[in-house]
């Protein structure tokens, strides 16, 4: 079976969720980057939820204005920190992909501890693709897997 990333499809997604990133260290730089997507309301941006089928079509105004507020809220409850640090965006003045890290599955998102850690949304004006599917776990937690299953 050939997924989209086998075949080529995503590619473009692919290239800027690898890409470079500027991080949103504090609460009022978070606050701006909301209001730089709420201007941008125009049912371009697809919202995803790492762990479910990634979106095929953009949601409404309405619905992106729904889930920046409801994301704001949860970040700012459970992640109790002076400094925000869970958001990161491609570009600060005309954003197109943001990745949003849970704040109770933080890992080490920069990747300094070898695991690369998903982040919990993506917000982003491409068609996502499978995060999970195109980047599995890393080969020694392939092996790891194989000696306790092998075949």
């Amino acid at each position: 079976m050939t997924t989209s990333v086998e075949a080529g499809i995503g590619d473009e997604f692919l290239e800027r969720f690898n890409g470079g990133f500027t991080g949103i260290l504090h609460w009022h730089q978070l606050d701006a980057l909301w209001e730089r997507l709420r201007a941008q309301l125009d049912g371009t941006w697809h919202v995803y939820a790492i762990g479910e089928p990634p979106p095929v079509e953009p949601v409404t105004a309405a619905e992106l204005d729904r889930f920046i507020r409801e994301l704001d809220a949860l970040l700012r409850a459970e992640h109790d920190e002076e400094y925000c640090g869970v958001v990161y965006v491609d570009s600060t003045d005309v954003p197109s992909l943001v990745k949003i890290f849970d704040p109770n599955n933080l890992g080490s998102s920069c990747g300094s501890s070898g695991l690369r850690v998903l982040p919990g949304w993506v917000l982003s004006r491409d068609i996502p693709v499978d995060l999970e599917a195109a980047m599995p776990p890393t080969r020694s937690r392939r092996r790891w897997w194989r000696s306790l299953f092998p075949g």
